[in-house]
């Protein structure tokens, strides 16, 4: 079973509604594939990619005419996105007519599972977070709300609030007008040095048989994917809206997987 977990949450109570309706329709894909009684797939793989499509068009409905709403900055981004997940829709729908049935559900599968969990994951949790930072001045700080008693996750998540706060200062320098190197500098070192500690969080929940491990190495997969994928053309073009705007999501991430899943390792 592949579950809608707490750090999938965006806090907008009708898309995360859809959301736990689509993890709902992967499950039923799973299902499906693991049903070694019926030999003819056809039928039931022909209406569930159908109402797959259809459930998805509106939910990407739905959550892009909030994000405009809210003149959300990356709802553009989004549409393409959204656009390319239906056009692979599509393609299964085509493919369900032919043979390999089985084989067209395992890729499926494979493609919603990874797809949902990074778009929300590294997407979706910026809806409605991206908004004016009140005072420029106040750089996250790693507190006692985010130990999680587990010594080596807690010095790693230091050096990761850490990292974040050197972003957050150069960001915030009045003096400096081309912040562009500086700032890829430090997202580099973010990137490397959160592979590093994601690594380190994974070996150790899977040597005490940790039961969300899956989940986790999903969230942090979809973490790095976002910033991999990071548009850096277009930081440099529009440095001081886009800087913030990527600061904000590592917070509000940062900050809500800890909270959310990290610490129940320590539990």
């Amino acid at each position: 079973m592949y579950y809608f977990t707490d750090d999938c949450l965006l806090g907008v109570e009708m898309i995360d509604n859809e959301h736990r309706e689509l993890f709902r329709m992967i499950n039923e894909t799973k299902e499906l594939l693991e049903n070694e009684i019926l030999e003819d797939k056809y039928n039931r793989i022909q209406e569930m990619v159908e109402r797959l499509k259809e459930y998805a068009e509106q939910h990407f409905r739905h959550e892009e005419e909030y994000m405009e709403s809210i003149r959300h900055p990356e709802l553009e981004l989004q549409k393409q996105q959204h656009l390319i997940f239906c056009e692979k829709i599509d393609e299964a729908d085509m493919r369900a007519s032919g043979s390999g049935q089985q084989e067209l559900l395992d890729d499926l599968l494979k493609y919603l599972v990874t797809w949902l969990y990074r778009h929300i994951i590294g997407c979706d949790l910026m809806i409605g977070k991206l908004k004016p930072v009140e005072n420029k001045s106040v750089v996250p700080v790693f507190s006692e709300q985010y130990l999680t008693g587990i010594d080596l996750v807690d010095e790693e998540h230091k050096e990761l609030f850490r990292i974040i706060g050197e972003v957050y200062r150069v960001n915030t320098e009045e003096y400096l007008h081309d912040k562009y190197d500086e700032i890829v500098h430090l997202l580099e070192e973010l990137k490397e040095y959160t592979k590093f500690h994601f690594a380190d969080e994974e070996k150790y929940m899977q040597s005490i048989q940790y039961e969300g491990l899956a989940a986790q190495k999903r969230a942090h997969d979809a973490f790095v994917a976002r910033l991999e994928e990071m548009n850096f053309e277009h930081i440099d073009e529009h440095q001081q809206e886009t800087l913030e705007e990527i600061m904000e999501f590592l917070t509000e991430w940062l900050v809500n997987h800890i909270l959310h899943s990290d610490k129940k390792i320590g539990k």
